[in-house]
């Protein structure tokens, strides 16, 4: 018999789906041929993931993308099956490629997402409050010169120089990762 879920489960479930659901989509899209058909396969993987929730609630929230990803690539390779007589279907072999070349692009994606936050801390708070107001959603680069009482292309150097801050330091802390 399966175990219930409660109200508490289903917040749990759709905080992670929520925050899984664009790495996803992008897994499940560089698996087949095209967007409408991601859509489909996604859909197959939400309802997996739901139905087949209480054997992953106890785990922990780090695992449910790696869990989430595992069983999109079977509804891709379930779904590439139904359609074996499709020439523009991707072998067996290729869609294994193809998802393990995803997982270690969204993995790198996510440790380059933290190394930026952190390079981002490390900051002086001036400059950490710069980035953080000129990529705010809706900001509008001269509005923000102005009220900084700065020219745009002062700003524009400004945000320029902290920019090649973050790289560096990015690019340091991604060696630092890669040598571990």
């Amino acid at each position: 018999m399966k175990p219930s879920l409660n109200d508490s489960h289903h917040e749990k479930f759709l905080r992670l789906f929520s925050k899984t659901e664009p790495s996803l989509r992008i897994f499940v899209r560089s698996l087949v041929p095209s967007t409408a058909d991601a859509d489909d396969v996604l859909q197959e993987v939400a309802i997996t993931l739901w139905n087949r929730f209480a054997e992953f609630v106890d785990q922990p929230d780090e695992n449910f993308q790696r869990w989430s990803f595992g069983v999109a690539k079977y509804k891709a390779l379930s779904w590439k099956r139904d359609l074996g007589r499709d020439r523009h279907v991707f072998t067996d072999q290729m869609t294994e490629s193809l998802a393990a070349d995803a997982e270690r692009r969204n993995d790198r994606l996510h440790d380059q997402q933290r190394v930026l936050r952190l390079c981002l801390e490390k900051l002086q708070p001036k400059q950490r409050s710069l980035v953080e107001s000129a990529y705010a959603p809706g900001v509008v680069m001269t509005e923000l010169a102005a009220s900084l009482e700065l020219s745009s292309m002062a700003l524009y150097k400004k945000l320029h120089r902290i920019r090649l801050i973050l790289t560096e330091c990015t690019r340091r802390e991604m060696k630092k990762g890669e040598s571990k």
